[in-house]
């Protein structure tokens, strides 16, 4: 198979919905971005993936078209949250197939305020299944949306499970924030205290305001392309993706909440890139991890092997998820800080950690990064585990 390399990135700063460009715009601002990085033209590209949730069928075509018209095969790409990463996972599998020697992949969002919903209300949710076990795992919750429900739920479950002190959800925020400050592609670079977060408002029973991620909108690109094609272009600034997996739900999600938020899902899909790489999970130097409510960046660092089951309370006091520690988990800020615009999300991801390995992340940068590891989870359920190494 053919090594897949990343040789072009980009992303747009994220936005609060009513004060971002359209979704057309920002994608292809993202594109034209990716292109420069990799110091290559549009008509090198033989494949697109295109990444979005909230947009009618070939919205990528629109988007793409502000680029350029070559007449390639276009994808459009729906995923939930880790829809991102399905586009780079099938970026990878093309060029690792020998189908194609460069492929873009790159993803948007035009999102609404307020909570996450659903579009159709005429036809079974895709969710219903969730509902069903959500509510009898837990009868005696509030209605609310599903991942404000979900998240809830296993955030108050964790708690009761290991015995945790609930301020390490507060903790997680005070450090995301704190590494937003040095990210100018973040909505929020402010930093927060910890009281601040424990005594916001709440949202849900086990989660308050500060502990969610915002609406966002943005877009973020990637380009991906093989060994040949980097050697026969001179391009020598490029980051491998060694190991890459992609798991759905089976039937132990049904076991309790945690698993109902990708908890299995993530162990699963780490445990395969760790076994195709060769490595062990300390050998990571940076993370992004999908941290759209804090309590999910805490059951995260568990099912990604960063610290044993249970002990996740103890890496946050040891400080061993920021610089100095044993991984600097989300220097970008995070979803919780940087935004979460859903079809983006994990192109601006791997955006974060090729600068990193680069050299090139500013105040930012993990020092001497050689190995960075991406998690994406979309309820409904996909998660996406991705190893680079430069």
């Amino acid at each position: 198979m053919n090594q897949a390399n990343v040789i072009g990135v980009s992303m747009v700063k994220f936005e609060k919905p009513g004060r971002n460009e359209p979704y057309e715009i920002m994608a292809s601002k993202a594109i034209t971005g990716a292109l420069r990085d990799a110091g290559i033209e549009y008509s090198n590209v033989q494949q697109v993936y295109a990444s979005y949730v909230y947009g009618d069928s070939t919205c990528g075509q629109t988007a793409l078209y502000k680029v350029g018209m070559t007449g390639i095969p276009i994808f459009n790409v729906n995923n939930n949250c880790s829809s991102g990463s399905t586009a780079l996972y099938m970026a990878r599998q093309a060029v690792e197939s020998g189908s194609a020697e460069c492929v873009l992949a790159f993803g948007f969002e035009e999102m609404k305020p307020g909570a996450l919903g659903e579009n159709w209300n005429d036809r079974t949710s895709p969710f219903q299944w969730i509902y069903n076990r959500f509510e009898q795992l837990n009868p005696e919750l509030p209605e609310g949306p599903v991942a404000l429900k979900v998240f809830g739920a296993a955030a108050t479950e964790y708690l009761e499970k290991y015995g945790a002190n609930p301020n390490i959800f507060g903790k997680v925020a005070v450090k995301s924030r704190n590494h937003a400050v040095n990210n100018p592609y973040s909505l929020f670079t402010k930093g927060l205290e910890l009281d601040e977060v424990m005594n916001s408002s709440v949202i849900y029973p086990g989660l308050t305001r500060y502990m969610a991620c915002p609406p966002t909108c943005g877009a973020a690109a990637v380009i991906v392309c093989s060994e040949s094609f980097a050697k026969k272009n001179n391009i020598k600034d490029r980051v491998k993706i060694i190991a890459q997996s992609m798991t759905t739900d089976t039937p132990d999600t049904h076991e309790d909440n945690l698993h109902l938020v990708g908890r299995s899902m993530t162990a699963r899909a780490a445990k395969l890139v760790y076994e195709k790489a060769g490595i062990n999970p300390e050998d990571v130097d940076v993370v992004e991890l999908h941290d759209c409510f804090t309590p999910n960046e805490v059951i995260t660092y568990e099912a990604l092997g960063l610290c044993g089951e249970g002990e996740a309370e103890k890496l946050i006091n040891d400080q061993d998820n920021t610089y100095g520690g044993k991984y600097v988990v989300n220097p970008s800020g995070g979803l919780m800080s940087k935004g979460h615009p859903l079809g983006a999300t994990g192109l601006a991801q791997c955006t974060e950690l090729v600068w990193h390995l680069r050299g090139t992340a500013g105040d930012r940068q993990v020092e001497g990064a050689k190995l960075a590891l991406q998690h994406n989870l979309g309820l409904g359920g996909a998660c996406v585990v991705t190893l680079y190494q430069v």
